[in-house]
């Protein structure tokens, strides 16, 4: 395949020596396997600034700051200055958080490099060596639905203790390799510690990955582990290594329970509302 114009630095500087295929063209960047050497990898090509439609909703900006305070300022007054900076923030929110989720062993991506827009990372495999499916695309017996919802409630909880937390996790944003599931799009992950939305986002994921995997594990669906992260979360009680258990029982050492309780409610509201969306689009398809 001819190596695209914005591929054309890496391989000028020898990062990539050539381009197999392409993965995905979407509205936010495009995605390619690429040989470096006899290492497959993938690079991620964020698209122009006049070409792309990030959802920089102020949810996920909360929380993050300037560098310096004319870029600051320039993002709250969102001149064509600021979008730009607000754009590149987006992208660079992602660039962060695989580095720091990677390092602390959360199976994301491993990120190798990141120049002029591109995102070099490790490539997603299935065991056969191809590229790995999205956990949507798959049919799961029980045992193996319990199993990646085990999995991923622990990787959430590597997240959170991190300090981050995805914003935006669903069975469209996980991929499943040879050994399990594994996250992936992180442009709007959020603060956990300076994001006011950060328990909201929490459960609402959490919520995300058991309507998904209670489809073939009906058992999930009486679980509240988002709301027992949370809570153990604010009080710092939670560790990596916390063993959860899907339950849920107010003491009084929890933080604001009232305003915790309303949070879970507001993202259990949407959640339904995103899933009826979802089955008007496939009535409306079919």
């Amino acid at each position: 395949m001819k190596i695209p114009s914005r591929l054309r630095p890496l391989a000028d500087d020898g990062l990539i020596d050539e381009v197999l295929g392409q993965i995905k063209s979407g509205k936010e960047a495009d995605v390619f396997v690429v040989r470096c050497g006899d290492t497959r990898r993938c690079a991620k090509v964020f698209k122009e600034a006049n070409q792309r439609s990030f959802r920089q909703a102020a949810v996920y900006q909360e929380g993050r700051k300037g560098r310096n305070s004319r870029r600051a300022r320039a993002m709250e007054r969102r001149t064509q200055y600021g979008r730009k900076e607000h754009e590149k923030s987006w992208i660079n929110a992602e660039v962060e958080a695989l580095y720091t989720l990677s390092a602390a062993g959360v199976r994301v991506p491993r990120p190798v490099a990141f120049v002029d827009g591109v995102l070099l990372m490790e490539l997603i495999t299935d065991a056969a060596g191809h590229v790995a499916p999205r956990l949507d695309g798959l049919q799961l017996d029980a045992s193996t639905a319990r199993q990646y919802h085990e999995v991923l409630i622990g990787e959430v909880v590597r997240m959170l203790t991190a300090g981050l937390i995805h914003g935006d996790l669903s069975e469209f944003n996980i991929l499943v390799d040879g050994n399990g599931p594994v996250i992936i799009d992180l442009p709007q992950a959020v603060n956990a510690a300076a994001n006011l939305s950060a328990a909201m986002l929490l459960i609402r994921d959490v919520d995300r990955l058991r309507h998904f995997l209670g489809r073939f594990a009906p058992e999930l669906l009486s679980t509240d582990y988002g709301k027992e992260m949370w809570a153990l979360y604010a009080s710092g009680r939670l560790k990596p290594d916390t063993r959860l258990t899907g339950r849920y029982e107010p003491t009084h050492a929890d933080v604001n329970l009232d305003e915790l309780m309303g949070i879970i409610d507001a993202a259990r509201a949407e959640e339904l509302e995103r899933r009826e969306r979802l089955r008007d689009n496939e009535m409306d398809e079919s």
